[in-house]
This record gives C-alpha cells, structure tokens and sequence, in this order.
C-alpha cells in the first residue's frame, strides 16, 4: 500500500444487492429441510462426476471443481427455483475450505439440500445434521439480517470428492441469474438451464468472457455449457484491479430487462428501481422543517447542497437492518428520519427527500463500492452500494462541484456518496471513480460512467524542516494538508483509533521510510467542514538517518512517504490499478551540520506519461539542502501491456526516492 492509499478499510457498501449464484465456499438455507436425515444414496450424476480426472491445470490448486450445474425453472409470474448440483475435488489440505451450501431469507424456502462425498479411500459418505452448519449474515459488522446461511463441513481430506445438490425457491422479485462461471480454483465442467414458460423471452450478457450461444433442450428451456475455465488467482500480481472486476461471468434476464439492445436492459433496470423506491423519499413534515431551517440564508446551490450533505453525512448513524426485500428497497425517509440511522440506501432516500424540499432534484444510482464491478456491456443487478445522481440547474457553475457528468438527455448530475461520512460533496471516494452505475430515472434511466476526477481533486502537501546533527541525527518536524479521499481515509483514521492507536500507527507508517524514528509530537487539525483541508503536524527525531563512508555523510533528501506501487517483473495479463488520481508534493529541507558542505547532489528527475508524471530536483543555498517533488496520477487503471512502461516509471520514482546526498566536510 503507498503512502496515497487507503488508510483504514471501511465497510461502506451495504448489501444493495445480494448476488445469486455463488460457485463455492458459501452457502445458505432454511427452515423444515431435510440436512442429511434421509439416508439417501450418493446420486448417480455425482458419481459420475468424481470419475473425472484431475486435468494437468489444476495439479497446483488447492481444490478443483469438477462439475457444477444450475437450473433456473421460471413459473408464468417470472418467479424461479434454482437447483444446484456440484461436486468438488480436495487437492491439498487447505482446499478443505471448499464447501458448499446455500443461502435464504423469509421470501425464499430451501426445498432440500443434500450432501454427501466419496472419501479418499473411495468409501461414501452421507452429510449427517451434525455436518451442517447455520450463520447468520456477518458480511457487514454493523447489520441485523433475516438472511441466513447454512454450510456442510465434511469429514472429507486431501483425495476426496464433495458431492451437494440443492433446490431452492427464490424471492418473487429477482427475475435475473448472475453465473459466475469463474473462481478462485479451476472447474472442468459447468452448466446453466434457464427453462421458461411459453412465451417469456430473455436476455443474456457476458462479463470478461466471449459470448456462448445456447442448446435448446426443450421448449424455451435454454443451456450454457462451459469446459475447463482457469481459477482467476491474483495472490501473486501485485497491484491488481478487484477479483470481481476481472472474473468472467454471465447474467440472464427474464423479466423486464429482457428485451433487445443494452441501452433498452439498463432503462428497463432503472426504471424498476424507479418504481421499487417511488414513494420513499416523501418527505415528512420533520424532513421539511428540519431541512428549511437547515438552507435557510444559503447563498448558492453549493451552500444548499453542503448543509443536506453533511446533515445526513453526521448525523444518520450507518446501520444495516434487512429483512427480504428490504436488502434492495430503502425504508420510508420518514422512519430514517425519525430513527436517525439506515444504510446506503437509507441515506440516499433522506438526501433525495431533503433536496426535493429545497428544489433539488435527485436520483438512486445502484452502484459497487468495487471499481469495474459493474459492467456497462451486462445489464444487471448486480452490486452492492447505493449513492445519488443531484440534477445541476441550468446555469449553475460551481468549480467545488467536481464529480459531474452528463446523461444523454444533456442534463449535468452531480454524483455523490452520502454513505461515506468523510468524503465532501463535490468530491467523489477514489474507489468510486472509474466506475459504472444505473441512474434509475424512469424512463430517463441509463448507465452512467462515474467520473475520474482531475489529480487536484485529491492530494497531500508536505513540508518538512530538519537539522542534520553531525553524528547523522535527524531532528525536525512536517506540516502536512490533506484534501479530497486522501483527506477522508484520514478523517476515517481518527474516527475509528484513540491517541494511542493514532502514535503507534503513523510511527510505524514514518517508520517505513525513516529507521529508528521516534515520534516527539503530533497535531491533527480537522475542520467542521469537509471541503477545507485536513492538517497533520508532527516533530520527528530519528538517529544514524545520515551514514558515514570515510569522511563523508550520506543523506537522503527525501525524508518521509513513498509514492511507489507495488511491483513485479513477471508478465502480467491483468490491468494495473493506480488506486486514485491525485497530486502529492513534497518540500524539504534539511539544515546541514556545521563543518559540512554539499559535495554531490542527485540528478533531476522529470517523468510525464499519460497516466502519471513525477518531477523532482535538489538545490543547496546557505547550507540547507532543498528537495522538491510533485507527482501526479492522472489515471486510476492502465491495461496489462503498459506494464514495461509502468515499471520504468516506478522504478525511476523509487531510485529517486531512494537517492542520497553526499557531505563533506569543508
């Protein structure tokens, strides 16, 4: 993680949506089922199944999938039951991990769930309830769900085969699959039916994999077949995009969305989250008091903006509470009101109530806190964030409103996340940026790409004034501003850490680019407003920072933070993630100890690329060495073939970084 990284990991997605169809080590399901009390037989097709070899691909995996098959079967109102059958290979030891199972909520009934494995030494096994067992949804700290989960753990080691079937009736109102034809370990064989009823149609759309026309089997019943896809396994490449973003994948649509032309599948999207949240956001007569007097004096749109913003931001504590479809539809803003919390799709449903008091209006954007999640090229569901598209008046212009874009209708949108509490309006989470969402506007929806905001939007300044003592001691202290993400991963630190966790963490960060570095002091200055700089001022001593060779000192200009990624050699076919746009610039300088002058200085370092740019140059005057660096990323991603010259890059940032001074003595 680089200095410009995230500092805490927060938890700011809220379940907006639960995916279907999770290949293997998650499972969840019901209440009256039958766990292994049958005494039924290991089935056929699963014995067929633990026939299959293990191919040459996969003598490396932990675990290996070798055959795994869905069927949707869609009733006349577009409601399905899915059965599962999968079996699955152990490799290694930790490939015991490797279950199955399934998942449910009060909308959804487990017809059965069967388990059994043909152990190592070729004995069969039949999952007893012991096997079994139930969790709840631990996925966000901060929830309370109905959704269940319900795994079998079996009796199984490294040789053996794990055989599950499940039948499950899903909620009424998903009428799409995701099949995630990918995974972390490699599958032999895989296989989707969809079987609709007379007359129903459907729509399909692929994610990181070239198109599979499907076998009419029956009448309307439809079936993909893939053979040995590869585990996506990114353990070993170094900054990467997200595992989610890259897995292949494929959706089927048969309701709404199910009609020709992308542009069509995502109105048809939005337009049924239109209708999902239609009267949520109806203000109350709490709403409207509470936000006039909020706006009341604002002196621009900006102001107005700000004032809800922050309201929701502070004071709508985060907190999930899902019970069926309340893990895709909002709460009433009233009740969010009055009970001062929600989730994601809470906060947007007040934020959109309380701009429509002040004339505003303003949209849901289903979302993915994860960037290329959301495929522009595979109309779906799925996600797991929610955030608000705020309609720009005409003639507004307004340089702090940075996160905007234009729906093909011309109209401008302000894109914001009232979810994350650290982050201003105008400005958009890094994570974010780069990203794809549905404006769900009726018949107006679309999926819109989410802006990658100008390197400005998003930085640190750090200035730094030490004294080199003679027996290589360094003594100083920095001042540094933070704005945009940067500045809210910061806010979000000293949210979630007391005096001593701050001290132990930012010591142990100096202490990355300075050894033996103690911290006598620091200061963080936050402002109430989210838009204006967060400031952190500390005082350092750190001993042998300067090295003797002969009788002369070595001394690196560049005291404190690192802007380097990290990096490998080996061929990538994976983009490379840049983690945010932003600019980072550093002043230092370090007073020299007396008898010593400059005998050589580091070359000047300028770098320009279309994705990044690093400038640096060193400078003596009155005995104080001076080294000035701006680096700017102007790109959060880069495809794999860039890697050449992105490792030029980077390893001409880390020579400079690493570069040294040398002193002599006069």
């Amino acid at each position: 993680m680089s200095w410009r990284g995230r500092l805490v990991g927060m938890v700011l997605g809220c379940r907006w949506l639960i995916s279907a169809t999770m290949l293997v080590a998650l499972a969840w399901p019901a209440q009256g089922l039958i766990f292994g009390r049958s005494k039924l037989p290991v089935p056929q097709w699963g014995l067929d199944a633990a026939k299959t070899p293990t191919p040459a691909y996969a003598k490396n995996a932990s675990a290996v999938i070798l055959y795994d098959e869905y069927i949707e079967t869609v009733d006349g109102a577009g409601r399905a039951v899915e059965r599962e059958r999968e079996a699955i290979r152990i490799l290694q030891p930790q490939g015991r991990g490797s279950t199955c199972g399934v998942s449910y909520d009060v909308d959804e009934k487990v017809n059965h769930f069967h388990a059994w494995a043909i152990l190592a030494d070729g004995r069969p096994y039949e999952a007893e309830e012991s096997d079994f067992r139930e969790e709840g949804d631990t996925g966000v700290p901060v929830m309370l769900s109905t959704r269940k989960e319900r795994v079998v753990h079996l009796p199984v080691d490294v040789g053996s085969v794990e055989i599950c079937e499940t039948d499950e009736l899903l909620e009424p109102y998903r009428q799409e699959t995701n099949w995630h034809i990918q995974n972390e370990i490699p599958v032999v064989f895989e296989a989707l039916e969809v079987d609709l009823p007379p007359g129903r149609s459907y729509s399909m759309a692929w994610h990181r994999h070239a198109a599979e026309q499907p076998v009419e089997v029956a009448a309307n019943h439809w079936r993909w077949e893939i053979k040995d896809m590869p585990a996506l396994d990114l353990r070993d490449i170094p900054s990467h995009p997200e595992w989610a973003a890259l897995a292949a994948r494929m959706s089927v649509q048969w309701g709404d969305a199910a009609v020709a032309g992308t542009e069509n599948q995502w109105r048809a999207i939005g337009a049924w989250v239109t209708q999902l949240e239609s009267d949520r956001p109806t203000p109350s007569p709490e709403i409207v008091s509470t936000t006039e007097t909020l706006i009341s004096g604002a002196p621009d749109f900006y102001a107005k903006l700000s004032r809800i913003a922050e309201y929701v931001q502070q004071d709508i504590r985060y907190f999930v509470v899902t019970r069926g479809i309340s893990g895709l539809q909002a709460n009433h803003a009233a009740d969010i009101f009055r009970n001062r919390y929600g989730d994601c799709k809470d906060k947007t449903t007040l934020m959109i109530a309380m701009l429509r008091v002040a004339g505003i209006s303003a949209f849901y954007v289903p979302v993915d806190d994860r960037r290329g999640v959301v495929d522009a090229e595979e109309p779906s569901l799925l996600g797991n964030h929610m955030i608000t598209a705020i309609e720009i008046p005409s003639g507004v212009e307004d340089a702090r409103l940075l996160a905007v874009v234009k729906g093909e209708n011309g109209k401008r949108y302000l894109i914001f996340d009232p979810t994350n509490q650290h982050t201003a309006i105008g400005n958009l989470p890094s994570y974010e940026q780069g990203s794809y969402g549905t404006l769900a506007a009726g018949a107006a929806s679309q999926v819109i790409a989410l802006p990658v905001l100008a390197p400005e939007a998003n930085g640190s300044e750090r200035k730094g004034e030490f004294s080199l003592l003679a027996d290589g001691t360094l003594e100083g202290k920095v001042d540094s501003s933070h704005v945009g993400p940067t500045g809210g991963d910061l806010r979000a630190f000293l949210n979630f850490s007391d005096e001593k966790e701050r001290r132990d963490a930012w010591e142990h960060r100096i202490a990355e680019s300075v050894p033996d570095v103690v911290l006598d002091s620091f200061e963080f200055v936050q402002p109430a407003s989210l838009d204006k700089p967060l400031e952190f001022h500390y005082t350092l001593t750190a001993r042998q920072y300067a090295h003797t060779a002969g009788t002369l000192l070595l001394v690196r200009p560049r005291v404190v933070g690192s802007d380097t990624l990290p990096v490998d050699t080996k061929a990538r076919t994976v983009g490379i993630d840049l983690e945010a746009t932003g600019h980072w610039r550093d002043v230092y300088e370090i007073h020299l100890p007396e008898g010593y002058v400059v005998d050589d200085l580091p070359d000047e370092v300028k770098l320009d690329t279309d994705f990044a740019s690093y400038h640096a140059r060193y400078s003596v005057k009155d005995k104080v060495l001076r080294y000035e660096r701006e680096y700017e990323v102007k790109k959060v991603e880069i495809p794999a073939e860039r890697q050449p010259e992105f490792l030029r890059f980077e390893s001409r940032v880390g020579s400079d970084e690493r570069a040294t001074a040398v002193l002599k003595k006069e």
